[in-house]
């Protein structure tokens, strides 16, 4: 559109731009929002509780334990109820071990977890006529190879049938205070029936 107007007696012509009809441009797009990603469920880690203590690894066949004693089942003798289970300790290592006294015993479960079973000296209450287990106490000195012997008697009884009956598969013995303890998966687990106890023999000398 063109203007004309009249300024001291000069003609002014300009031009007007209209600006009707221009829009605002418009706005740019919302920028993205934050891409959700599905969750997995069952995935939080949960703490795990050991129930019992692993049970000791076995020392293998010819090798000597820490020690330097092994402990060996030799067998015994089942009768009317009567149960009678001997054991050696070998000398497997290079100086002189000695021996006094009892074993100090503790019986175990399958899972390696203590039994409640009373541990008594001698063969009173169980039996008589049993001399490695009725012998007095003494000193036992086993040069490297020797052996010293003890048994264990119990009677295979179940006075209470409310009780549940206790058989020990794992014997673990110190052999003396303060000595690497000795732990055997016995090859004849004690039956105790629910006598709940069990006598053991003193260190006797082995001879050959």
């Amino acid at each position: 559109m063109i203007a004309k107007r009249w300024m001291g007696g000069v003609l002014v012509v300009g031009v007007l731009v209209g600006v009707a009809g221009c829009s605002t441009p418009p706005a740019p797009p919302a920028a993205p929002g934050p891409q959700l990603r599905p969750t997995q469920q069952g995935t939080e880690a949960k703490p795990t509780t050991t129930r019992n203590a692993p049970a000791p690894v076995p020392t293998p066949d010819g090798t000597c334990p820490e020690g330097g004693v092994r402990l060996v089942e030799t067998g015994g003798d089942a009768a009317m109820g009567l149960r009678v289970e001997g054991f050696q300790l070998v000398n497997c290592g290079t100086e002189p071990y000695v021996l006094e006294g009892y074993p100090e015993v503790s019986l175990r479960d399958g899972r390696n977890d203590p039994l409640a079973v009373t541990v008594e000296h001698g063969a009173q209450g169980f039996t008589t006529g049993v001399p490695n287990i009725e012998a007095a106490p003494q000193r036992v000195t086993l040069a490297p190879g020797q052996a010293a012997a003890w048994s264990v008697v119990w009677r295979n009884l179940v006075t209470d049938p409310t009780v549940t009956a206790t058989t020990v598969p794992v014997l673990e013995i110190a052999p003396r205070p303060g000595a690497p303890r000795l732990w055997m998966r016995l090859a004849r687990p004690f039956d105790l029936g629910n006598t709940g106890k069990l006598g053991i023999g003193p260190w006797t000398a082995v001879t050959r």
